[in-house]
């Protein structure tokens, strides 16, 4: 049965709406600066996420809230909230309108609501467990995929992946329709996955902010997401992330992965 989710759903989208004003004005403004791991962050990705912050404080004192610009902030109810201000800050700096604001909610270690928002082309995808993904409020759907042969394959860079992931993403994308692969747009591929405009992405190294809110927004609207292993993603997993549209090409594509050396 759908949760009651229906304050949190609209506590949501507020949270989107205030990350996108302070996202907006410094879209091709703004320079950025290099963390200690050497990705790019910018102003934009800090007044998002502080502007999240207030309202969650102010709002829902008891649940945590993981943040990548600002971390851990613990939680009393079980309950923790995970902000990505600017996930694609590479493709925010470049001026491309490709990333996205993503907001998930986790109960128990598990996604129940996700938001993929684009605050410059005004376009959002609301993803509940047990209910229709919504994309600018109206129902999305995957599209089916009768083979892996025949499956458009995306990632947002090969520089993300190790020397042995990328052997594995090679030796899936060569039993693709490699022809038609997508480099780069990270959140938004699988809000276009989610939309069927795509049937696999791939990639590994994923931060549990980069991944909790895509999870109710592609499994709302018909696909999965998984571990390289095929295993439901959780709090604990390890960043190897697949989503696919059709689920029912879930096992070949964790067995071409495999087959990387």
């Amino acid at each position: 049965m759908p949760m009651n989710l229906d304050a949190e759903i609209a506590l949501a989208h507020r949270l989107a709406d205030a990350a996108g004003a302070a996202i907006r004005p410094f879209f091709r403004a703004a320079g950025f600066e290099r963390k200690g791991d050497n990705t790019p962050v910018t102003a934009a990705d800090r007044a998002a996420e502080q502007a999240m912050r207030e309202i969650l404080l102010a709002e829902m004192p008891h649940d945590g809230v993981i943040g990548e610009e600002f971390g851990v902030t613990e939680g009393t109810s079980g309950r923790s909230w995970v902000l990505d201000p600017i996930d694609g800050t590479t493709g925010f700096v470049a001026g491309r309108p490709l990333f996205g604001t993503l907001i998930a909610l986790m109960v128990d270690g598990f996604p129940v609501l996700g938001v993929i928002d684009q605050p410059i082309l005004n376009e959002r995808w609301l993803g509940v467990v047990g209910r229709p993904t919504l994309f600018n409020g109206v129902e999305v759907r995957t599209r089916a995929c009768t083979a892996l042969a025949e499956a458009a394959i995306a990632t947002t860079g090969p520089h993300y992946f190790s020397a042995h992931d990328g052997e594995h993403f090679m030796a899936l994308a060569a039993q693709t329709d490699h022809k038609r692969m997508v480099m780069g747009g990270d959140c938004y591929n699988y809000a276009m996955l989610a939309t069927g405009h795509l049937d696999v992405v791939c990639e590994s190294n994923l931060k549990i902010y980069d991944w909790a809110a895509l999870v109710p927004v592609v499994e709302g609207a018909g696909g999965v997401m998984a571990d390289w292993h095929g295993d439901p993603l959780c709090q604990g997993s390890s960043g190897h992330v697949l989503a696919l549209g059709d689920p029912a090409r879930l096992d070949d594509v964790v067995e071409a992965l495999a087959c990387g050396h």
